[in-house]
């Protein structure tokens, strides 16, 4: 039985799986991910590798990192959230552990998961959307992770929505993220509360009646209770989205879209809305096939199997 190990780093947390040929996940590992420590983050992650290895032969590991990744998989050119610039990760893990290590973007190893085993699994090209804190994106184009000339393509929250728009963390302005993440959507509900707290008394009844306090939960509890304020907030970012989805079907053709993060967790509140603004978008193209919208299947462990499996195929 072929055994690989995936990894994925995240700002809070270093999770890994021990993930044979066919995408299960036999065992797991976690550690907190030490704050403004590379060192540390490297410790975390060889504790994880050597927990899960334990009497198995391993083939390979694959580490699932935020952040550009250089197009030899070997180097963390930016991470923000972790505070590297050209970070070796590939050579420091892969010294620590003493086996072949493949280091790629988060978004694009939970993409390469649900290709080969989750949601996207049976078409050749697919898109993913990560809508968390931001957004994040993932593309397989004839089963191949679409990377770019310098490893850093598909970064979908970054392209832009509204010109001349909200100030985004990149240094743009209007991007994707800025209206279409989990904070925009937080942010849309408190000002519709603030606006109208009768369209929300069953969003305030949650929060407390702080509209400031507001939280991706409660919203998501309160649209499925029908609170119009709450589902508003959903079609507000719905919108953005289905029109991205739309953008990015007409330059690639993929055969599906899959919405994944921690937002996706909504359901159909989240689902429906961005479905009926990508539909509307592409109006004049109701008599020809188009890519369905489907939400990811494999959960927080794509990025594990997704590294795994990467790992088993490039080293």
């Amino acid at each position: 039985m072929s055994l690989t190990i995936g990894v994925d780093i995240g700002g809070t947390k270093v999770g890994g799986g021990l993930v044979d040929e066919d995408g299960k996940v036999l065992a797991t590992a976690l550690r907190p991910t030490p704050a403004d420590d590379t060192s540390g983050v490297i410790r975390a992650v060889t504790e994880v590798v050597e927990e899960l290895r334990g009497d198995h032969e391993i083939e390979a590991v694959g580490v699932g990192a935020a952040g550009w990744i250089s197009a030899d998989r070997s180097t963390v050119m930016l991470a923000p959230n972790l505070s590297w610039k050209d970070e070796p990760l590939r050579d420091k893990v892969a010294a620590a552990v003493d086996l072949p290590v493949v280091v790629e973007n988060d978004a694009n190893v939970a993409i390469w998961g649900e290709h080969r085993f989750g949601a996207a699994k049976g078409f050749r090209s697919s898109v993913l959307y990560t809508v968390g804190t931001g957004i994040g994106g993932g593309i397989v184009v004839k089963d191949n992770l679409l990377r770019g000339t310098h490893g850093v393509a598909a970064e979908i929250g970054h392209m832009r929505s509204v010109p001349d728009g909200r100030v985004c963390g990149c240094g743009r302005k209007g991007c994707l993220e800025q209206y279409a993440s989990g904070g925009s959507l937080t942010q849309s509900a408190r000002e519709g509360a603030k606006a109208d707290p009768g369209k929300a008394s069953i969003l305030l009844k949650l929060a407390g009646d702080d509209p400031d306090s507001i939280t991706g939960r409660e919203i998501t509890e309160a649209a499925k209770q029908g609170d119009e304020v709450a589902l508003a907030a959903f079609d507000f970012i719905g919108y953005y989205l289905g029109n991205s989805v739309a953008d990015l079907v007409q330059l690639i053709d993929p055969g599906v879209v899959i919405i994944a993060g921690g937002v996706v967790d909504a359901g159909s509140v989240l689902l429906d809305p961005i479905r009926k603004h990508y539909t509307d978008a592409l109006a004049k193209r109701a008599a020809l096939p188009v890519a369905e919208v489907k939400a990811a299947t494999l959960g927080s462990k794509a990025g594990v199997i997704g590294a795994a499996d990467l790992a088993r195929h490039l080293t």
